[in-house]
């Protein structure tokens, strides 16, 4: 899999992890870069492809396809963090985590998948697919499902040998996470990161320290996982 060259459509490209997705894959010589946003004019890249895509609107993700029918790589960025747990929080703002971090997800490769033959996608996960986090209970069950739907999308699309990568972090210093306090990676180096692995034709990535730590956790007792868990996340 070469970037140098390749047609890359991006969701969520107008800041964060999107935006410097698109400035990394411009870098490495992508031959066209579509920065998809629902407000494309925020999209601020020169030598990008602004092109609206809403990823929660079927109608909106079967235009954008059709806008961008020689794309080859997939990369699944776009999301939201409402800060909503599952037990006492508002439904209607769950649904909209699943909404976005699985439905929509699985409405874009749906849409692109007929043209992605030998072709990649990449998904943006987290570590806190793994791990559940008070104040986060929504984001966890929705990462864990994209985690899942990553997971059979890659055995689905085998047969036409579409890479199917998922990227995990922890906290990366985006707009998204200002608020927090804690060590955060640089966005370029978490790109660095799942560019790399999508040139190694990887199946995962692990951008920083957390996920990895995150991941080796997966093998304990869940009482094992949380103590240490707290133990690192309490001040």
């Amino acid at each position: 899999m070469q970037i140098n060259g390749a047609h890359v459509l991006v969701t969520g490209a107008n800041r964060g992890l999107g935006r410097q997705f698109v400035l990394s894959l411009l870098e490495r010589g992508a031959g066209k870069v579509y920065a998809t946003a629902r407000r494309p004019e925020l999209v601020d890249v020169p030598g990008a492809v602004p092109l609206r895509l809403d990823i929660t609107d079927p109608a909106s993700v079967a235009a954008a396809a059709a806008a961008a029918p020689d794309v080859k790589i997939v990369i699944n960025n776009a999301g939201i963090s409402t800060g909503a747990n599952l037990v006492t929080g508002d439904l209607d703002v769950i649904r909209r985590e699943m909404d976005t971090h699985f439905y929509g997800t699985l409405n874009v490769i749906r849409a692109f998948a007929p043209q992605l033959a030998d072709g990649a996608i990449l998904n943006v996960l987290s570590a806190v697919s793994w791990l559940g986090v008070d104040g986060a209970g929504a984001y966890h069950a929705a990462k864990a499902a994209e985690w899942a739907l990553t997971s059979n999308a890659r055995l689905e699309l085998a047969g036409q040998r579409t890479l199917v990568t998922g990227l995990h972090l922890g906290a990366a210093d985006t707009d998204m996470m200002a608020w927090y306090d804690g060590d955060k990676s640089a966005p370029e180096a978490v790109v660095a990161a799942a560019l790399d692995g999508l040139e190694a034709h990887r199946l995962e990535v692990l951008a920083d320290t957390w996920s990895r730590q995150v991941k080796s956790w997966l093998s304990e007792d869940p009482e094992i996982m949380y103590r240490n868990a707290a133990a690192v996340l309490t001040p």
